[in-house]
């Protein structure tokens, strides 16, 4: 069915299907039968621990972020392939060059857990330390077996609907080295990256370091895999390089060993996704399972479907609302834009646009609070702020953004004369105002929040009550349903999971190389010469770090880099891990490398470079929202009522100043190349947040308003 198709057949019967349900990765296995439910069972297992040892009984922290970790990597690995899938590829028989590889990667794996099981029985039964030789054997077979099913997943295919023999041998190794981190954590603590870390230990701990960055490739692509690369030489070339990049290197048992502490991969991404992360996506999936989600959707279409340009408003809205609950805008784009880019193109958007718009508002949803793309959490984690005080303080920016690009999509609708949808293909808007108890899940989460619950329990809270109102509905979730919403909780964190550990490298060896302290003292120097030019600077560097990568992980390496050199030149820390936090956001939707934008253009049918420009054009005024936040700091709440007040004012002002520009239409027709001009110029001096330049924007504004309307008297005048 092509994608017109579907538009036409599911804007006639909106709300019947899952509309916010994702497509299968190309390299997602669908697995059937026992294996099936062996891996439904796990990921179901899985999130109830999380949910268990997070409201009831708590886990030691190293180890529950071990088992955290480590159950990523199992759940990846059997949900996942090395390579694209032929879907009609169901079963395969092993070619006769891969035995070479199967046997001994099978023996590998056998011998190191015969090591593992051996060293646990001796540690726990007998009450003896295993001998010098069953760790050295065990890391080395460990090492072998690893290896060998890497390689062997790269070249050979894997079935689309069971598990290939690499795959499980790497399933195998991941329960490994968890279980010998475990059993010696008490020691672990004490030598991880310290001189005296010991080669099994630096096995064990590169081997785990290699299969997070191999799952995070499966999951998220190169881009990441890329950067964290650049970061691993660095860490071993630093003695060579010159000047601010020099450091004296470090030996691999030390650097390895550290990397697995909770400096690194155990360090602030990992605890963020080990609890916040984790309990928010599975609020997203029992949200998805019970329809609610749908009900989002389809409340957008019945507000805003027959507006000018309804579609494009309702892409607006709708992404809005999931893609505060979603981590990723790539994901976003997907769940929502399959629905409304083809609406769009139905209505008279061009087919780019189409794609731009929707690429535009699922990044802006990672910027919505209270959720914030779990961005909030971790930015609550790396500050020490309040939770409550960052989700207060994302307000006025968020509501910023997406009023931009609302007027950008109305402001074209306006220009090239488009129409909403006809009133018999929307829902009914007075059906889903009966059913407005189903936004009861985020108000219940929003109160709880300000009344004082942590945010464990009130995610909870939420999640539970996403259950109770589908009691009310057609979709009950009964004790299946429930089931379901655990292990697609699972599923979908798992891509999380592997760039939350992924970007805990990068924050390893940032922090063991000290690079994040010399790109500190290097931004103060440029302060010296102009506090701008820093700031440029800075974002040039959170836009470049952010690019190709989920939003979770882009802001925890440059909170790492670029935030503490913001703080050094003075700037406060909430507003220096604002600024960082939205271009790191941005960034899906900055050129070259735009993941929200190449998403939206898979969909629209449109080339992907030009879709992202697209994207970048609507999502323009975001990228002067940061700069906001250092010239006038009441747009973060931080000021007095009327402060706040008048800089929001003026700041809405400006945007639409700026859309009108960039769109062409000022009020109530086409303005001429100078005129735009002048708007930019007024758009940019209402948006700086002082009294004179917001004066100065006003009579720039009022100056086009007045040539506008002289021109157009002007042509009543003329004869027909």
């Amino acid at each position: 069915m092509t994608q017109d198709t579907r538009s036409e057949a599911a804007a006639a019967k909106i709300g019947n299907e899952g509309v916010a349900d994702a497509p299968l990765a190309h390299n997602e296995r669908v697995l059937t039968g026992t294996l099936g439910k062996t891996v439904f069972l796990a990921c179901v297992f899985f999130t109830a621990l999380h949910l268990y040892a997070l409201n009831i009984e708590p886990i030691e922290t190293w180890t529950f972020r071990i088992i955290h970790v480590a159950g990523g990597l199992v759940i990846g690995f059997a949900i996942t392939a090395a390579m694209s899938l032929d879907r009609h590829d169901t079963t395969r028989k092993v070619a006769g060059a891969e035995w070479l590889a199967l046997v001994p990667a099978v023996l590998a794996a056998g011998y190191a857990t015969f090591c593992m099981l051996y060293a646990w029985f001796l540690a726990s039964v007998e009450g003896t330390p295993p001998a010098g030789w069953v760790l050295t054997h065990f890391s080395t077979s460990l090492g072998v077996a690893a290896t060998l099913a890497l390689i062997a997943g790269w070249f050979w295919r894997s079935p689309s609907r069971s598990i290939n023999w690499a795959d499980l041998v790497l399933i195998v190794v991941s329960t490994l080295v968890a279980a010998y981190l475990v059993m010696v954590l008490g020691r672990w603590r004490m030598t991880a990256g310290m001189p005296m870390a010991n080669p099994v230990d630096m096995l064990v701990a590169a081997t785990g370091v290699v299969l997070i960055m191999e799952l995070t490739r499966r999951v998220a692509g190169l881009a990441l895999i890329i950067i964290t690369g650049v970061f691993l030489a660095y860490a071993f070339a630093g003695p060579y390089l010159p000047g601010l990049l020099e450091h004296r290197g470090y030996s691999a048992a030390r650097f390895f060993t550290y990397l697995y502490t909770d400096n690194g991969v155990l360090g602030p991404t990992t605890a963020v996704s080990s609890t916040y992360i984790i309990l928010f996506i599975t609020f997203a999936a029992f949200l998805q399972a019970s329809r609610v989600g749908d009900y989002f959707v389809n409340f957008a279409f019945a507000a805003a479907g027959r507006a000018r340009g309804g579609p494009a408003k309702v892409a607006v809205f709708a992404s809005g609302l999931m893609g505060m609950i979603n981590g990723t805008s790539a994901g976003n784009v997907v769940a929502t834009g399959s629905l409304t880019i083809p609406l769009m193109k139905k209505v008279g958007y061009h087919p780019r646009s189409a794609g731009g718009i929707e690429a535009a508002a699922s990044t802006g949803g990672q910027i919505v609070p209270p959720i914030m793309g779990a961005g909030a959490f971790i930015m609550a984690e790396v500050t020490g702020i309040p939770y409550t005080d960052i989700a207060i303080a994302a307000l006025i920016p968020a509501a910023l953004y997406f009023l931009s690009i609302f007027l950008m999509v109305d402001l074209e609708a306006r220009r090239d004369g488009m129409q909403g949808l006809p009133k018999a293909q929307l829902p009914v808007f007075g059906q889903l105002l009966k059913q407005v108890y189903l936004f009861l899940p985020i108000i219940i989460l929003i109160v709880t929040l300000f009344q004082g619950y942590s945010v464990i329990r009130a995610g909870t809270l939420a999640m539970l009550s996403a259950a109770v109102v589908s009691w009310f509905t057609p979709h009950w979730m009964g004790p299946r349903a429930l089931l379901h919403a655990l292990s697609l909780g699972a599923r979908m964190a798992i891509p999380l999971i592997a760039v939350c550990a992924c970007a805990g490298i990068i924050v390893g060896v940032i922090s063991l190389t000290g690079i994040g302290a010399r790109f500190a003292s290097m931004l103060l120097g440029i302060a010296d010469a102009s506090h701008l030019l820093a700031l440029f600077f800075a974002m040039c560097i959170s836009i470049l770090l952010g690019m190709g990568m989920p939003t979770t992980a882009a802001y925890a390496v440059a909170a790492s880099v670029v935030a503490p050199g913001l703080q050094d030149i003075g700037i406060s820390p909430l507003v220096s891990h604002f600024f960082v936090f939205y271009y790191a956001v941005l960034s899906a939707i900055t050129p070259p490398v735009a993941l929200a934008g190449y998403a939206a253009a898979a969909i629209s049918g449109t080339n992907p470079l030009k879709t992202a420009a697209t994207s970048f054009k609507f999502g323009l005024a975001a990228f002067i929202v940061p700069f906001m936040f250092f010239y006038s700091p009441a747009l973060l709440m931080d000021g007095s009522g009327l402060e706040i007040l008048r800089v929001a004012l003026t700041a809405a002002i400006g945007i639409y100043l700026l859309a009108a520009a960039v769109q062409a239409w000022f009020l109530n027709g086409r303005v001429t190349w100078a005129q735009r001009a002048i708007l930019l110029a007024a758009a940019l001096s209402m948006i700086a947040g002082g009294w004179i330049t917001d004066l100065l924007g006003m009579a720039l504004g009022g100056l086009v308003f007045a040539w506008q309307a002289m021109l157009l008297k002007g042509k009543d005048k003329v004869p027909a």
